[in-house]
């Protein structure tokens, strides 16, 4: 990498860690440290509301999304805009009537303790493991720039983050996602214009998405009632909506969010920002990534988008470790790749660019367009590429062979010009460096306030949640070091908050909406629908996980009130 693009990168991730760092160097309450000092303007809680959502996941693997499956995904987010609505209706009202720091305050209010810390724990779970995603992500992009063991890489990202967040708490967090939004944006546009500016030689900006509509990339609403469908109309619209109304309403990194603002009035507005842009913004990440697709139609793809394992083949003798096998029945390539897999992929690239060209002349001409050739010609990529793939898998056993959320950050490290790769890479991590320390922030403070409770004075409250910050911190580096490849990331994270969201919002939706249902009612029936979760996720039956967030919120409030209509009359007869 270029020596400007490393100046512009370690110069933006340094300004940001240490202007957090300079701005809260002086606030040590505990309104400044927990709740971030509740004086935000509306579109300071807006920006890092948004800030905390979008993660290094979000501009890593949302493209690759787009790029292997279209602009499907945006149904996730068509029930945001009614969570808002909800959110803003009920929940915001009572949590500034009631003053918490947490949510999860709120539930030991309105219940007992033993529901609070429940709630609590199954946050702290969930969120703990998120947040070693959220390190690991960015962290991929580094090693693959440095070349560094991914591991010592996550410790890098990991520090910088609890670095400001421990100094200046949710303060902190609340000063830099201004910045890191700023960035964020920039970024954005800029990939989006260059891709843009790069199809220009071949095809222009509406014939790119022709052609991608002719391929399926395009089909941005689903109307099927498969319930095995991970993204359709419906699951966006009901299972989104249940897992929006969780995480924005009851996930302490974003209560913790709004609850920065200066009134109630104020953090309703931050919210209606971020249902407005959500949306729009995750469209157009969505489609630069099938322009990135377009654009590899007529400039040839790698087989593998993890160069680091291609490298590594390169190195090996795959010849003399596969003796044992019977040559006179395979054709073996140069570097003793089976079946001559990279020969096979070269010869269809080649065919793709022709079929792709084909294809803009006769649009262009006005003649009937054929799909066909081209079709045919994908097929055999995604064929030739699964074959590279279980190359790599038994070649190099260690290596992971899925390499989907590479498939971004391949185009930009290869095709970027100098400045904007460390541009684009500044953004990755900036998404990244502000959901995590949102995560850790809140996770302190939930421990410290929740869980952890005592009777401490303003400065031994901030002292320990400074603690629970560093150690949140530590634990998340090691989730992190852990965690492997997923079939995508942002799926994986998605996966991981419906596992859990789903109880949480219902014993929420109980202490909203059903005033008769007491504490013993709602804690079992909030282990008996998360007990129910994970079995049917672990036993694989075919369920899309949108839908859990809203079997699990209907377990717990039909339960719920069952278990309070038997309990109810005992009490009475006692």
């Amino acid at each position: 990498m270029h020596w400007l693009d490393w100046t512009i990168l370690l110069g933006t991730l340094g300004f940001i860690v240490g202007y957090g760092v300079w701005r809260t160097r002086r606030d040590n309450s505990s309104e400044s440290y927990l709740r971030g000092g509740g004086d935000e303007r509306w579109w300071a809680v807006g920006l890092s509301v948004m800030a905390t959502q979008a993660s290094a996941i979000t501009f890593l693997s949302t493209p690759g999304q787009g790029y292997l499956d279209g602009l499907g995904f945006v149904q996730f987010y068509f029930g945001l805009p009614l969570a808002m609505l909800v959110i803003n209706r009920v929940f915001i009202p009572l949590y500034y009537k009631w003053k918490v720091y947490t949510a999860y305050e709120f539930i030991g209010k309105r219940f007992d303790a033993r529901t609070r810390l429940l709630t609590a724990g199954l946050f702290l779970i969930q969120r703990g493991l998120a947040a070693g995603i959220t390190i690991y992500a960015p962290s991929i992009i580094l090693s693959k720039v440095l070349h560094w063991p991914l591991s010592w890489t996550c410790v890098f990202i990991g520090t910088l983050v609890i670095i400001y967040t421990t100094t200046g708490g949710a303060k902190a967090v609340g000063v830099t996602h201004k910045q890191q939004m700023a960035v964020m944006f920039g970024g954005l546009f800029v990939a989006f214009g260059l891709v843009v500016w790069y199809l220009r030689e071949h095809i222009g900006f509406v014939e790119s998405l022709q052609l991608a509509s002719a391929l399926g990339k395009t089909e941005v609403i689903n109307t099927s009632f498969d319930p095995g469908n991970k993204y359709t109309l419906w699951s966006g619209l009901l299972g989104g909506f249940f897992l929006q109304l969780a995480y924005f309403g009851t996930d302490q990194s974003q209560v913790q969010r709004y609850l920065s603002g200066q009134n109630a009035d104020q953090a309703k507005r931050g919210l209606w920002m971020n249902a407005l842009l959500k949306i729009p913004m995750q469209f157009f990440i969505l489609l630069t990534g099938v322009l990135v697709f377009v654009f590899y139609l007529f400039n040839g793809a790698p087989v593998h988008w993890n160069s680091a394992n291609v490298a590594e083949m390169d190195r090996q003798e795959v010849a003399d470790q596969r003796a044992d096998l019977d040559q006179s029945t395979r054709s073996v390539d140069p570097l003793g790749r089976p079946n001559g897999v990279l020969e096979q992929y070269a010869t269809n690239a080649a065919t793709i660019t022709t079929a792709a060209q084909a294809w803009v002349t006769a649009l262009r001409a006005g003649q009937s367009t054929d799909n066909q050739q081209l079709t045919t010609a994908l097929a055999e990529d995604t064929r030739l590429r699964e074959a590279y793939r279980a190359e790599v898998k038994a070649t190099l056993p260690t290596a992971e062979s899925n390499d989907k959320d590479y498939i971004f950050i391949t185009f930009i490290m290869d095709h970027m010009p100098i400045g904007i790769i460390g541009l684009l890479l500044a953004m990755i991590f900036s998404a990244g460096m502000s959901s995590t320390s949102a995560e850790l922030s809140a996770l302190a403070t939930t421990s410290v306030v929740d869980v952890v409770r005592k009777e401490r004075t303003d400065g031994e409250q901030v002292r320990a949640t400074k603690w629970a910050t560093v150690l949140f911190g530590m634990l998340a580096l090691g989730f992190a070091a852990i965690f492997s490849l997923f079939e995508n990331l942002i799926q994986a994270v998605n996966i991981l908050g419906s596992l859990f969201y789903g109880t949480i919002l219902g014993i929420f939706l109980v202490a909203f909406f059903l005033k008769r249902v007491q504490g013993t009612a709602v804690f079992i029936a909030a282990l008996v629908a998360q007990a129910a979760i994970l079995f049917i996720h672990f036993s694989h039956i075919e369920i899309a996980f949108l839908w859990y967030n809203l079997i699990a919120p209907a377990i717990v409030v039909g339960l719920a009130i069952v278990l309070q209509a038997v309990i109810t009359p005992k009490n009475v007869a006692a």
